[in-house]
């Protein structure tokens, strides 16, 4: 099972000074937009997304249909069929995406420890 590109998406108070922050440490604006409360930050490999007001906790998260670049694959896993997967595997989303869907769509599961990953499929 391909989940897609890889990054964390952070829950921030003031998405200017947060911004500010993680450009001092090197990460660059590749994507997002200020208006909507969001940004997407990278420096080399590693992803940053800054979300404020979306979300309350940190979030792993895959990207199918993206490389680790953020550029579109022509082949890769739909979050339909790693939702399937999943619960072949015995996992159950705790929020699921209509399983005859295309397209867009977005699931989220919970790990043994608490933590949340979020599917999240663009393309």
């Amino acid at each position: 099972m391909q989940l897609g590109a890889f990054s964390i998406s952070l829950p921030v108070k003031d998405l200017d000074a947060s911004c500010d922050f993680y450009t001092r440490l090197g990460f660059e604006q590749v994507g997002g937009d200020f208006a909507q409360n969001y940004l997407i930050l990278r420096n080399g490999q590693a992803t940053i997304g800054l979300f404020q007001g979306m979300f309350d906790t940190t979030l792993l998260t895959f990207n199918p249909g993206w490389a680790q670049d953020m550029s579109p694959l022509d082949q890769f896993d739909s979050v339909r069929t790693i939702q399937q997967n999943l619960r072949d595997a015995g996992i159950e989303p705790d929020l699921g995406t209509a399983p005859d869907g295309t397209g867009p769509g977005h699931i989220v599961v919970t790990d043994p420890d608490g933590n949340q990953i979020l599917i999240d499929q663009h393309v």
